[in-house]
């Protein structure tokens, strides 16, 4: 379920230190209940997802996730200039000295992001392109009944005009096909994980 901005900004996550010049694109509730100590299976299971253009459950967002990456490749938005150490500087660059010195998490196994800090409620990762710099968050909030979920929150950085442009176009597919299907698909496998 989609949420307000402000169920990340009322939360005392430490990604809002390193983050003041990246702006919320999205945040929501994920499908994802448990108890106080689930939060790491939850960033194993993330990280460790295949391809999105071969695993996500709808053909649709199967389809766009494929269309997205010829683009890439057609207009260079993703080649290696334009990322994390390239283009932009790593947020790792602005970690205070404890988040330094905390695990980073685990690497992702087959999306470009690069883990930031892993936390007992927390976990960032970043990616950048030729059209943003992106962070990934997850967070470990209590859900009102005694338990937890995940919620993700999706911060970016556009790379000028271009960037604005692209994000703004892609908005309506993200929230239509590619979110709502990767909720269920969510939900199903956080299910499946719960069944082992």
């Amino acid at each position: 379920m989609k949420l307000p901005n402000s169920a990340h900004t009322s939360r005392p996550w430490r990604i809002h230190n390193l983050t003041r010049d990246f702006r919320i694109e999205d945040v929501w509730a994920l499908p994802t209940p448990g108890s106080r100590d689930d939060f790491p299976r939850l960033v194993r299971w993330f990280t460790s997802r295949d391809d999105p253009t071969r695993s996500s459950g709808s053909a649709t967002a199967r389809a766009l996730w494929a269309i997205r990456s010829a683009a890439g490749q057609v207009f260079g938005w993703d080649r290696p200039g334009a990322g994390v150490g390239s283009r932009v500087a790593t947020l790792r660059d602005r970690l205070p000295p404890d988040l330094r010195s905390a695990p980073a998490g685990p690497e992702f196994r087959a999306r470009p992001f690069t883990p930031l800090y892993l936390l007992d409620d927390e976990f960032a990762a970043e990616v950048a392109n030729q059209t943003m710099h992106g962070v990934f968050h997850l967070g470990w909030v209590p859900d009102g009944s005694g338990g937890y979920a995940g919620q993700l929150a999706v911060l970016v950085k556009p790379n000028g005009l271009p960037g604005a442009c692209y994000m703004a176009a892609i908005r309506p597919f993200r929230h239509l096909i590619v979110y709502p299907g990767a909720m269920r698909d969510i939900a199903r496998a956080w299910q499946g994980l719960d069944a082992r």
